[in-house]
């Protein structure tokens, strides 16, 4: 096991290296220029002179090679650098950030958990009846309804819920405050966001857990254990539940890192500080420092989540081995 997870994390070495690569050549082939952006943002004359001074002091003018071993440099020595757009240290916008995002995106996977597993399992034992049907419908409305929608809407009923108990229109707060300081206020901001998320990422869960326990409850060693007498609790819990599990791990470890940087239009719609919205507005602005870290936190995530998975696939299924 301990050679596996030496392996992988080696393996994740030249994965990062080809992502900054990627991500740096692109951001270079983006028409625009930050220096202008930043000089101009009030609609005024560019002085040249100055786009020029700007450029030098931020080390654009340096030969991509140069740039790129600075890049690589910098990460290996864990200094991200400053933020060409605030010029505030890019690990300090992040850090600021990252909690809002983080929270949210684990809620949202607590909350697919709780429901999308048992919900898809009763659906596949109960299968074509009203039961199934019943969790077949919420499933596909939660894939089919978009996200932004349904935030939206889930503004307006807590809105109109509030004000006919209270009489005062109740909006969530705007300011992150972290969980063990005023868990109220923290719940308050995090939760209806992750209930948002979380249907739809429950959604897709449940009907791959679905689709999964139908193929495994007709495999042969599950007739086998029936003609034995089993219970029928243990054949589900024992049996086929872990073997149904192995894809929707896989699954539920892609929306985790996915929702890291991809809750652009849900944190747009809260109006939520976080990392996905920062990633958008470092793209607007030509930031390209922040926006490479960015990318190569998203990346990392998926790498770090991706080793998680395939070591939660031995402890599912025990003929698994990484010898």
């Amino acid at each position: 096991m301990h050679r596996y997870v030496v392996k992988r994390l080696l393996l994740a070495v030249p994965t990062l290296l080809g992502a900054a690569a990627l991500v740096f050549v692109l951001l270079r082939l983006v028409p625009g220029d930050v220096c202008v952006i930043r000089l101009g943002s009030g609609g005024a004359h560019v002085d040249p002179a100055a786009v020029a001074a700007c450029r030098e002091t931020l080390g654009l003018d340096d030969p991509w090679p140069v740039q790129f071993l600075d890049f690589l440099w910098n990460y290996i020595s864990l200094d991200f650098g400053n933020s060409m757009w605030s010029g505030n240290p890019v690990a300090h916008e992040i850090a600021v950030r990252l909690p809002v995002s983080l929270q949210i995106a684990i809620l949202a996977t607590i909350i697919a958990i709780l429901f999308a597993i048992p919900l898809g399992t009763i659906s596949a034992l109960r299968e074509n009846t009203w039961l199934d049907h019943a969790v077949r419908v919420i499933a596909i409305a939660g894939i089919a309804t978009p996200s932004f929608w349904l935030g939206i809407m889930s503004l307006v009923l807590v809105l109109d819920i509030t004000y006919l108990a209270t009489g005062k229109a109740w909006m969530p707060p705007i300011d992150y405050v972290p969980l063990w300081q005023d868990p109220v206020r923290n719940l308050s901001m995090v939760l209806l966001p992750a209930l948002t998320v979380g249907y739809r990422y429950s959604a897709v869960t449940m009907r791959l857990t679905r689709s999964a326990m139908l193929e495994v409850m007709r495999e042969d060693y599950i007739r086998t254990a029936r003609s034995k007498g089993l219970l029928e609790q243990i054949i589900v819990n024992r049996h086929a539940l872990k073997n149904a599990l192995l894809p929707v791990v896989t699954l539920i470890g892609i929306e985790f890192a996915f929702l890291i940087g991809g809750l652009v239009v849900t944190e747009q719609v809260f109006n939520l500080n976080g990392i996905g919205r920062l990633l958008v507005l470092a793209v607007q602005n030509q930031d390209n420092t922040l926006t490479q870290a960015l990318v190569m936190l998203i990346v990392a995530t998926f790498v770090f989540t991706n080793l998680v998975v395939d070591l939660l696939y031995a402890w599912l299924d025990p003929r698994i081995r990484f010898s």
